[in-house]
C-alpha cells in the first residue's frame, strides 16, 4: 500500500468526521471509531481509565451532559461497549505498533470540536457540499477533522509497512486540546512515558498559504485557566446590611487586584478575568460571586508565578470581606520550543517534496497548545519534540463559524509526517508516493 493509495479516502474521512464533531471530553463517537480502526490493524490500544487519570481531568462537562453525548454517539455509529469504557469522558487513547529494538516515537492528534453554530450560509462549502455540522452548537473550526483525517491514513499505513520500520510507534489521540484540557491528565497516565521523538502538526494557524512549511515551532505559552468561587451571607440591603458578608465585592476586588499583578522580567505575562457573575437582587447582600479567568506566560515559570499570586489575591480578598473562595482548574498546559535538531530533520525531509515552496525553519506561537505540554515532558525526559504548521488555504480564521480548508493540505501533511517517521524509525526508504 503507497500513500497514493491513502490519498481519495482522505477528504472523505475528513469530511465524515466534519459531519459529526464532539466538543472535549465528548469524543465518544470519535474516539469509538478511531479505536476499532486501530485494533482492527493490529495495535495493541490503551484507552479509559488506563489512558486518562481522572483525577487531573479539567473543565469536564456536568454527568448529564456526558450522558446525552454518549447516548447521541450511539445513535451516530458509535461503539456502546467502547463508549461505556469512556465513561466520565475519559474519551483519550493511545495506540502502539511494536516495531521491534529501536527508539520509541511518538505522534499526536487532537479529536475535539469547537463550542461553535456552523454558519447556515449556502455558499459555505460544508453547507454546499453536504458535509456541515448535524451537531447542535459544535464544529470543527480549528482543523482537528483534518488532523485526526491524518492520523486515521497513518495507522493503516504504518501497519502495512510494519516490516519497514523499528522501534515502537504511538499514535496518540487527546480529547479537550480545545481550552488546554486533555493533555494532562493523558500524560499523567504515561501517554509519553519513554517516548524518545514526539510529533505534532496543525493545518493553518500561522502557515495560511498553500506551499508553506513552518518547520518548528517556539514560544507556546503556557497557560492555566481558573474559575474562582466567593462565598458570603446574603441578608437585607437596607434593615441589616451589617448582617451580610458581599462576595460580590469580594470577587471585585479580587479582579482589580489580579489585573494589577506586577509584570515579570523573565517573560511576557497575561492575565485576563474573562466573566464575573454575581448577586441575587438590587435590595440583597450578595452571597455568591464566581470569576473566569486566564493566565498566560511565556514561560511555565512565569505562568507559575502568574497563578500563584491569583491564588494569594483571591485568598487576601475572601479574607477582606470575610467570605470564603474555591479555585477550581478548568485548563492548562505548559509553555515549550520545538526541538532544534527535530525541527531540522523536518526541513530537511520537506525539501524533498516539491509541494513546500516556502519553508520556514521555526516561528513563534505566541498562544497556548497543549502539544506543549506532551512535548515538555519528552524534552525532560532527554527525548526531542518538534510541532509543524502545514499551509492551507483557509476560507475564515480559526475558531470562526466559515472555517474551512483547502484539502489538499491532507495529502502533504500525511506524506511529510511519513518522511519524517521512516526518517526517524524507517528500516527501508520511505513508501513512493
Amino acid at each position: 500500500q503507497s500513500l497514493n493509495d491513502l490519498f481519495p479516502s482522505l477528504a472523505a474521512r475528513r469530511r465524515e468526521l466534519h459531519r459529526y464533531p464532539e466538543t472535549g471530553w465528548t469524543e465518544f463517537r470519535t474516539a469509538s471509531l478511531a479505536i476499532r480502526h486501530a485494533q482492527s490493524l493490529g495495535y495493541a490500544v490503551t484507552m479509559g481509565k488506563d489512558a486518562v487519570k481522572r483525577s487531573a481531568m479539567m473543565g469536564v462537562p456536568d454527568g448529564t451532559t456526558l450522558t446525552r453525548q454518549m447516548e447521541r454517539a450511539i445513535s451516530q455509529g458509535a461503539d456502546p461497549e467502547l463508549v461505556a469504557l469512556m465513561d466520565g469522558g475519559m474519551t483519550g487513547f493511545w495506540a502502539d505498533l511494536d516495531c521491534g529494538d529501536g527508539p520509541a516515537l511518538a505522534l499526536r492528534f487532537d479529536m475535539d470540536a469547537n463550542d461553535i453554530t456552523e454558519s447556515q450560509d449556502p455558499q459555505h462549502r460544508p453547507q454546499k457540499e453536504g458535509f456541515a455540522s448535524q451537531n447542535d452548537g459544535a464544529m470543527h473550526a480549528c482543523g482537528h477533522d483534518g488532523h485526526m483525517a491524518v492520523g486515521l491514513a497513518l495507522v493503516e499505513l504504518l501497519a502495512k509497512h510494519k516490516n519497514a520500520l523499528r522501534g515502537r510507534i504511538r499514535l496518540i489521540f487527546q480529547p479537550a486540546e480545545e481550552g488546554v484540557r486533555g493533555a494532562m491528565a493523558m500524560a499523567e497516565a504515561g501517554a509519553v512515558d519513554g517516548v524518545d521523538t514526539l510529533l505534532g502538526f496543525h493545518i493553518g494557524f500561522h502557515a495560511n498559504k498553500p506551499g508553506m512549511l513552518i518547520c518548528g515551532t517556539r514560544e507556546f505559552m503556557a497557560t492555566s485557566k481558573a474559575d474562582i468561587v466567593f462565598q458570603g451571607k446574603s441578608a437585607h440591603a437596607c434593615a441589616a446590611p451589617e448582617e451580610g458578608k458581599n462576595a460580590l465585592l469580594a470577587a471585585c476586588s479580587a479582579t482589580l487586584n489580579m489585573h494589577a499583578i506586577p509584570r515579570s522580567g523573565k517573560g511576557d505575562s497575561r492575565i485576563t478575568v474573562g466573566k464575573l457573575i454575581g448577586g441575587e437582587g438590587r435590595n440583597v447582600i450578595p452571597s455568591r460571586a464566581a470569576l473566569v479567568l486566564e493566565t498566560r506566560g511565556a514561560t511555565s515559570e512565569v505562568d507559575e508565578f502568574m497563578l500563584s499570586e491569583v491564588r494569594r489575591i483571591a485568598k487576601a480578598a475572601a479574607d477582606m470581606w470575610q467570605c470564603s473562595c474555591h479555585i477550581t482548574m478548568a485548563g492548562g498546559t505548559k509553555g515549550g520550543e520545538s526541538s532544534p535538531k527535530l525541527a531540522a530533520i523536518v526541513a530537511e525531509t520537506a525539501r524533498e517534496m516539491p509541494c513546500f515552496t516556502n519553508i520556514i525553519p521555526t516561528q513563534a506561537f505566541g498562544a497556548s497548545e497543549d502539544f506543549a505540554h506532551f512535548m515538555s515532558l519528552v524534552q525532560q525526559q532527554g527525548g526531542m519534540g518538534c510541532y509543524m504548521q502545514v499551509g492551507a488555504s483557509l476560507a475564515s480564521g480559526h475558531h470562526t463559524d466559515h472555517f474551512d480548508f483547502d484539502e489538499t493540505v491532507l495529502q502533504q501533511a500525511l506524506e511529510l509526517l511519513a518522511r519524517v517517521v521512516w526518517r526517524l524509525n524507517g528500516r527501508y526508504p520511505t513508501p513512493k508516493a
